[in-house]
């Protein structure tokens, strides 16, 4: 099976599972935090009904949700088509303002210079060529707008010694602290089945993503090492605690 088949087939059957954890974090504090950090970064003389946002990997749709809900008009995409099936349902009312998509990431069908910002989160990780999608990405960005992705350096335990020994703490606080694990809870075997063969579990990031962009000519790329503090919730800071999630934003 090539490894693409394997990330949709993986997804397919997390996508209920993922949806709840999504209802979750639109029902609590993630959506007030997520949307104030989104829109941080957009310009201050905009209008919402025209700025126009591509949420990359939407998933059950927790970006495209929110920022629908504040008025902007929002394309959502995902390779997965059970996970929109999702993002839709999760969206009610709201789905009729937002605009689905399935497809890949690393190939868009979108003119040059489409959409003011590109969304994403928890994506680029599980790409097999992470760099053409940052190359899709700027492309379809108009001048002037802005790409926020949102990521950590997920698995990597499983190719250093001391991050590994960094997971399994996290993994003995979690329970200690009765709480649902996010690792152990999925199937975790599949998921590191398929980390070990993406590139982006072996290497060190944000740098990975700064050199790409700078070379894809970004005009203003800057990293949020801590944005994790601002955005996760309590449960995912222990779940998480060795794996902190940064932020990138770049300016085409």
């Amino acid at each position: 099976m090539e490894l693409l088949e394997q990330i949709e087939d993986y997804w397919t059957d997390r996508a209920e599972g993922y949806s709840q954890v999504n209802q979750e974090e639109l029902a609590g504090d993630n959506r007030t935090n997520w949307r104030r950090e989104l829109e941080s970064h957009f310009p201050e003389d905009r209008t919402n009904e025209i700025y126009k946002i591509l949420d990359i990997g939407t998933g059950p749709g927790f970006f495209s949700i929110i920022l629908a809900e504040a008025g902007y008009s929002v394309m959502a995409v995902d390779y997965t088509e059970a996970m929109l099936e999702e993002a839709k349902k999760n969206a009610g009312a709201l789905a009729k303002k937002i605009t689905y998509r399935q497809m890949d990431a690393q190939h868009l069908d979108f003119a040059d210079e489409t959409f003011d910002a590109v969304v994403s989160r928890n994506l680029t990780w599980n790409l097999e060529d992470p760099a053409q999608a940052y190359k899709e990405w700027m492309r379809v960005l108009k001048k002037g707008g802005v790409l926020l992705n949102y990521d950590a350096n997920w698995y990597h335990h499983l190719f250093d010694a001391e991050k590994r020994a960094e997971y399994e703490k996290d993994r003995e606080m979690v329970t200690e602290s009765g709480l649902e694990d996010h690792y152990t809870c999925t199937d975790i075997d599949t998921m590191e089945e398929i980390a070990r063969q993406v590139p982006l579990s072996r290497i060190g990031r944000p740098q990975w993503d700064q050199n790409v962009l700078e070379k894809l000519g970004a005009e203003h790329i800057t990293v949020d090492a801590e944005v994790w503090k601002q955005v996760w919730s309590e449960v995912e800071k222990v779940n998480y605690h060795s794996t902190p999630m940064f932020g990138i934003e770049a300016v085409k």
